[in-house]
């Protein structure tokens, strides 16, 4: 649990409800931010501080260390606390799962900067850590097929270490890794991807990324459409042996 939060909400007299009524948010959502490594996005950050009579940094110090981009950090905080994933792929080897090569060569082309290369993949690598703590969260992740014969600029060595890669994480005993085969026709993964993510206190959120900002979502009836899109997607999708063979095919073929 955060201390600093926990021993200013008592010294103001708040609670996780009394917050939630003031800030304009759900009471689990104000709940988080006791929680460590839980921040609340940047539009609530000095409200909260303001009524808890705190500085930001003395709440949060963790704000000045972070890397990731200011918009996702309300997903990676919440893909640290929960305790089941979610997650279909369209186009790309999912964040947790990516080698370090792999991860570069998604921002090839981006309007970035060598240092700002290096903090985004260096935050994705860090989220990699919650597979292999004490408790991981249940992961279940679909990939399309196309993911596993796509390279950037004919890099085939990079392209073999993520396959083995992905191979060595999906025999972890909390990932389960799937492949829909190129076999299949339309199906409704080809919409794009999405994360649902299930948090300690029940609660539920989906991710849905586009061409810019990713979307999250808390509302009842998004998860529950996601719900059945996931449900249609792992339809298609191959047991976890016969993937985990697609996979291993897919190291020979770029050997």
């Amino acid at each position: 649990m955060n201390r600093a939060v926990q021993a200013a909400m008592v010294e103001a007299g708040q609670t996780a409800e009394s917050l939630a009524e003031q800030v304009g948010v759900d009471p689990k959502t104000a709940a988080r931010w006791a929680r460590e490594g839980r921040i609340p996005q940047t539009r609530h950050r000095a409200q909260v501080a303001q009524l808890l009579g705190k500085d930001v940094l003395d709440l949060w110090p963790d704000i000045l260390r972070r890397r990731e981009p200011a918009w996702f950090r309300p997903w990676a905080d919440l893909e640290r606390e929960a305790v089941a994933l979610r997650w279909y792929e369209l186009a790309w080897v999912p964040g947790l799962f990516q080698t370090e090569a792999y991860a570069r060569a998604t921002l090839v082309d981006e309007a970035l900067t060598r240092a700002e290369v290096d903090d985004l993949v260096k935050a994705r690598l860090s989220r990699q850590a919650i597979l292999r703590r004490d408790r991981p969260p249940l992961l279940v992740a679909v990939i399309d097929e196309s993911v596993l014969h796509r390279t950037v600029h004919g890099d085939r060595r990079m392209m073999r270490e993520q396959c083995e890669y992905l191979a060595e994480c999906a025999v972890l005993p909390s990932v389960q890794i799937h492949v829909v085969p190129a076999s299949v026709g339309m199906y409704p993964g080809l919409g794009g991807p999405i994360i649902l993510a299930e948090l300690p206190d029940g609660g539920r959120v989906a991710h849905v990324d586009s061409q810019v900002q990713a979307h999250i979502t808390e509302k009842t009836v998004d998860i529950a459409s996601l719900d059945r899109r996931w449900a249609r997607i792992c339809g298609e999708a191959l047991p976890r042996s016969q993937s985990l063979d697609l996979i291993r095919k897919a190291v020979a073929s770029w050997s």
